[in-house]
């Protein structure tokens, strides 16, 4: 009785074991999501995208002569007054006229022009300004865009590599289910102990709970990939079998691309150009302001109680205005040192940025390179940890080698896909972000 309730035991813990092997990464019914498809919903869903489509959009709109202050201001104007009064008066020869209720009105309509036609050049640099704003605000959405395509690159192979953790822990349990088996053979046959099955329990359990963890944490990943797509988190989808690296990278040329197209560098340098507009700006008030005004205007009134009652007249009037700045409490200096200040800031923010810059590649660059080496060694090791994990089953089955032994043979196959898969996962990570670095990301 004894023997029957433990064989119940061992082989629900083999039930269990079967049905979490069953629950393969790949979802049934479920097409795979291609890399190059993930990239296409994330340019057309991602909100960061969006939001910065559209800041790109209002900054090319500002870019016009009119917003600049170069053209004239037009406008049409409409006034009409009306008002009830009773008036007294007394003449000179001491008559007195009284009106009552006099309906006074009074309608007034036209045309205005005003137009600032020298400002100390302020109206060039402020289009100037609306320009570099324009091209500042179109290298952010490119620099959206880089980052996001890394961002959905770096995700898909995080889910690829958690899928092959997945079928490597899955074959360390299919080997935990055989020596269940073999050791309640063996047990059963009276030539081991039952604490032999009882360590095959526990290999089996702790790999289960391994595979549990492991099979969750994929499944939040699954999430937070679905939700840079901008679609709903919980939409099912598979991913591919395989990392490609590409090994052909070059310091050299990483370099120079970086400084030529990284849109932090190149953004760093519009800003520069911005704040010396900024000081021919504050600059343009130190001269004269000039402006014409011009309109033509008809006007209508009605006052029974004026000397002449009704008057109409119409006519084109034009001026001219000037002015400038004499003195106003040394705060022009105060502008014009602040603005010099900022572009001695801008240039420090480009020396940083070139800094930083450089220092990112050569971490990035050198992860890299030792990834590509920790492949190849992973690979080999990989197959060697596969054939020893086999033998080692093999001599377990036989009864030549200890619970511990094996055990140790499993740990070795686990930790040689872990580094192996890691290392192809990690380069890619490296190779993804030096390409977005230098503005070449590609799908391949």
């Amino acid at each position: 009785m004894k023997i029957i309730k433990f064989n119940c035991i061992v082989f629900g813990l083999l039930a269990l074991a079967n049905a979490l092997h069953a629950q393969d990464t790949k979802v049934p019914n479920v097409p795979q999501l291609t890399l190059k498809e993930a990239l296409e919903i994330a340019l057309q869903n991602n909100y960061d995208i969006k939001l910065s489509k559209n800041s790109s959009a209002i900054a090319k709109n500002n870019v016009t002569i009119g917003n600049a202050g170069i053209l004239p201001n037009v406008a049409g104007t409409f006034t009409q007054s009306n008002s009830i009064q009773t008036t007294t008066q007394t003449r000179s020869d001491n008559t007195v006229n009284r009106i009552n209720n006099a309906n006074n009105t009074g309608t007034n309509y036209g045309v205005n022009l005003n137009w600032t036609i020298f400002d100390g050049f302020n109206m060039f640099a402020n289009y100037d300004q609306f320009k570099q704003q324009d091209k500042l605000a179109q290298m952010r959405l490119r620099d959206t865009i880089q980052r996001t395509t890394a961002n959905v690159i770096i995700s898909y192979f995080d889910l690829v590599n958690q899928q092959k953790q997945i079928k490597a822990l899955q074959g360390v349990i299919e080997v935990s289910r055989k020596q269940i088996r073999f050791a309640t053979d063996r047990f059963e046959a009276g030539r081991v102990a039952r604490l032999d099955v009882y360590n095959a329990q526990v290999a089996l359990n702790t790999d289960t709970a391994t595979l549990l963890t492991q099979q969750q944490l994929f499944k939040a990943s699954k999430v937070d990939l679905n939700r840079i797509l901008a679609r709903n988190p919980q939409t099912e989808f598979n991913v591919a079998d395989t990392i490609i690296v590409d090994e052909k990278l070059l310091l050299g040329n990483i370099i120079n691309e970086a400084q030529a197209q990284n849109p932090t560098l190149l953004s760093a340098s519009i800003e520069q150009r911005l704040s010396e507009i900024n000081l021919r700006q504050v600059k343009s008030t130190r001269y004269p302001q000039v402006a014409i005004s011009s309109g033509y205007i008809w006007n209508n009134s009605r006052n029974p109680a004026g000397f002449a009652r009704v008057q109409n007249s119409r006519g084109f009037n034009y001026g001219l205005s000037a002015s400038i700045n004499i003195f106003d409490g040394f705060n022009q200096w105060r502008r014009e040192r602040n603005a010099k200040l900022q572009i001695e800031n801008s240039q420090i923010n480009i020396d940083r940025a070139r800094t930083n810059l450089e220092a990112q590649i050569g971490q990035l660059y050198s992860s890299y390179l030792s990834g590509l080496q920790l492949i190849k060694v992973g690979q080999a090791n990989v197959e060697l940890a596969r054939k020893s994990l086999e033998i080692s089953l093999e001599k377990y089955r036989l009864g030549s080698i200890s619970p511990l032994e094996i055990r140790e043979a499993q740990r070795n196959y686990l930790n040689a896909t872990a580094v192996f898969y890691d290392a192809e996962y990690q380069t890619k990570a490296a190779e993804t972000t030096l390409k977005q670095i230098t503005g070449n990301i590609s799908i391949q």
